[in-house]
């Protein structure tokens, strides 16, 4: 069966990735290009007795790129050998905003690749002549393949999928713009070294060659060697030739008076007067966030609990049939635990990406982007960082994923270095305990004190990013002009089949993704606090055995006992006595220690760690985890070990550190390295530690 490849090329918001859902349906497997952390989306489909394979390549406007995900269009299209090379392009243009749209078109037919355009939105086309009359036009004044679509009501798509059958008169037939005498030298001359005839593509090889990696080091100084004979330079050429073919598109969309208005241009307008005034608009988009962060928490707590329910019944059910033995345990409490640590996330990041996604194709969220992408760019971020940032107040893992839209490399690889800093739902347990022994219960008027305190560690988090982002935009070299150019779509009503797929993308990416990393380490933490040197263990049986006697305790006081003194007697034990001189001047004693390290699987395992060490009991009963950590002292003094100063040391520490290896491991897959994760990891931690160090010896000194 022959097998083609299919490029699926058009401007962001044009319809490309509904079209390439359309004719994928669930036949879609999602990979990175080589050798950067783009995502390559590729679907098959069959028509006759050929086999279809499509690739949607990242939205750009024209074949002279402004950022990574751009050049990635550049670099396939310039490169036969590459494995994404087109047979044939399907070029998917907006109907509604044919001048902008065609300049990438025009592009393409002059690079003579097999080509249909895919005129799409002809549902909210509102114009003087119809639909098949403008691609009939544009058919025979452009010399390629055009034909009306709607993603939307998936109007004309058969057509379209018949076009491909015979692709060979697909191919443009004619050139769309004549080379200036100059370009068309340095053409000729390049078409020596690259023994190709297309002028246009070699001219776009003398505009990217020295990014171009499929170009050899020797080509690469002969090409800049005939441009320096020559008076081309670059961006000027550049300009020139997008002037040029401005000046045939502009009358070709114009001809007939051609007013393009679409159904629901009123109303946009209205919309925008309102969404994206200058005091309003932060305003409504601040109360859009609030619903969405507490639709997370109220839509998720359900599904989440029925999660962590089945993985409890099925580690009590894998008990109840295996044997007592060390690989029952590892099932139970390594993999098992492992993989529920990994699928209990699945409702926030499902809840966050559904609504997000809505907002995206409802055309709101290009809105917020465009709002607020001063007050970012003052700290080397972008729009789209704001709804990253945001959505870290419920988990900095599908914040982290949602920074894909940045299509800037610094200011995207900056918003994922900084997201962890704002306080997530995980800290809430750690900030509730812990918030108990710094202030006193009271109110001052209608503010509790301790509320006051719990919306400071938030703010806190806050003033953190964003003074890491601003050293970051300092410190990082930024190969990419920043600056954001986005097209504010019209409103319109979410295509729900597009959102099934974006949705069930990113759940599936994190699932395999971070999924095979975290469960890795959750195995690893079991293995570090279930076992220890053989005597050490012993020794703890044997102490335990004779305080329960002495002590006349319960069964289940001896089994809270027996796992606190094997927890000091583990491997992470025994990291908690050799980390303790290091953490001690923070205020934490060797038992906080082990919590640090178990806490760093995730955050909220604290209060659970802080149950186990101390004997506590039921560890999700909060009241009875302050309780007892109220009545703990350090050893031979009256000084309580939660005193207000390490309380209050340990609280900074959780606001900075990166305790969550979920975090770490999604980090890796959305950067591709790590390098990264562990530059990540380590100034989060020294903001941490210093933090810390400064709050208990300022405390300390006070009290």
């Amino acid at each position: 069966m022959q097998h083609l490849k299919i490029c699926l090329i058009g401007n962001p918001n044009s319809g490309k990735s509904s079209l390439f859902n359309i004719l994928t349906g669930l036949n879609q497997k999602v990979s990175n290009f080589p050798g950067v952390t783009v995502e390559k989306k590729t679907g098959n489909f069959t028509l006759q007795s050929k086999k279809f394979t499509a690739i949607d390549l990242p939205g750009t406007y024209s074949l002279f790129p402004n950022s990574k995900d751009e050049k990635i269009v550049s670099r396939i299209l310039t490169n036969p050998n590459d494995l994404a090379y087109p047979d044939a392009i399907i070029y998917i243009c907006d109907l509604n905003n044919l001048e902008r749209h065609l300049l990438l078109a025009s592009q393409l037919i002059d690079l003579n690749i097999p080509l249909v355009i895919a005129l799409n939105m002809v549902d909210i086309y509102e114009g003087t002549e119809t639909a098949e009359a403008v691609a009939e036009r544009l058919q025979s004044t452009l010399g390629v393949k055009v034909i009306p679509i709607s993603t939307r009501k998936i109007d004309n798509i058969d057509i379209l999928k018949e076009s491909l059958i015979d692709i060979a008169k697909l191919l443009p037939k004619k050139s769309f713009l004549k080379l200036t005498p100059r370009d068309e030298g340095i053409a000729n001359s390049i078409s020596l070294l690259t023994q190709k005839e297309n002028k246009y593509y070699n001219k776009l090889i003398a505009h990217h060659h020295e990014w171009l990696d499929h170009i050899t080091r020797a080509d690469k100084a002969e090409i800049k060697e005939i441009i320096s004979k020559t008076s081309f330079v670059n961006l000027k050429s550049q300009i020139e030739e997008t002037f040029s073919r401005f000046n045939i598109i502009t009358p070709l969309v114009n001809k007939k008076t051609l007013p393009l208005s679409i159904k629901g241009d009123k109303l946009t307008y209205k919309l925008d007067s309102i969404l994206t005034n200058k005091w309003l608009g932060p305003i409504i988009f601040l109360g859009v966030m609030l619903v969405m962060f507490q639709s997370i928490f109220a839509w998720s707590e359900l599904p989440m609990t029925v999660i962590e329910n089945l993985f409890t019944w099925a580690g009590s059910s894998i008990r109840s049939v295996m044997p007592a033995m060390w690989y029952t345990d590892l099932l139970v409490d390594g993999l098992l635990a492992g993989l529920g640590g990994v699928l209990v996330f699945i409702p926030q990041i499902t809840i966050l990406f559904l609504i997000i996604t809505l907002l995206e194709e409802s055309g709101y969220m290009s809105r917020a982007v465009y709002l607020f992408d001063p007050l970012m760019q003052k700290f080397g971020l972008n729009g789209r960082s704001m709804v990253a940032l945001i959505s870290s107040g419920a988990c900095a893992i599908p914040a982290i994923m949602s920074t894909r839209t940045i299509s800037n490399w610094k200011e995207r690889l900056t918003t994922i270095m900084v997201s962890p800093l704002i306080s997530c739902s995980a800290r809430i347990p750690v900030y509730t305990v812990l918030v108990a022994f710094v202030v006193p219960a009271g109110s001052w008027g209608p503010l509790n004190y301790r509320g006051l305190v719990f919306m400071g560690l938030y703010l806190l988090g806050i003033i953190g990013a964003m003074a890491s982002a601003y050293v970051f935009k300092v410190l990082l070299k930024n190969d990419e002009p920043s600056f954001l150019m986005l097209e504010l779509p019209v409103y319109k009503a979410p295509l729900w089949k597009n959102v099934f797929f974006t949705v069930k993308e990113k759940v599936l990416s994190f699932i395999i993704g971070a999924g095979q990393v975290i469960v890795l380490i959750s195995i690893l933490l079991w293995f570090l606090a279930s076992y220890g040197p053989s005597a050490a263990m012993e020794k703890a049986r044997l102490e335990t055995s004779a305080i329960s006697v002495e002590q006349n305790l319960n069964e289940q006081q001896t089994s809270q006992l027996l796992a606190s003194k094997k927890i000091e007697a583990s491997y992470a034990g025994h990291l908690g006595k050799f980390i303790e001189p290091t953490i001690k001047p923070l205020g934490f004693d060797w038992k906080i220690g082990i919590a640090l390290l178990t806490s760093f699987a995730a955050r909220e395992v604290f209060v659970g760690a802080m149950a186990t060490i101390y004997s506590i009991g039921d560890e999700s009963n909060e009241d009875s985890v302050r309780s007892k950590m109220n009545k703990e002292y350090r050893p031979g003094t009256t000084i309580k070990v939660f005193n207000p100063a390490t309380s209050l040391s340990l609280l900074i520490f959780y606001v900075f550190a990166m305790q969550c290896m979920s975090t770490i491991a999604v980090t890796k897959k959305e950067t591709n390295s790590w390098k990264w994760p562990a530059i990540q990891f380590l100034y989060m931690g020294v903001l941490a530690y210093v933090g810390s160090f400064i709050t208990y010896q300022l405390m300390s000194s006070i009290i």
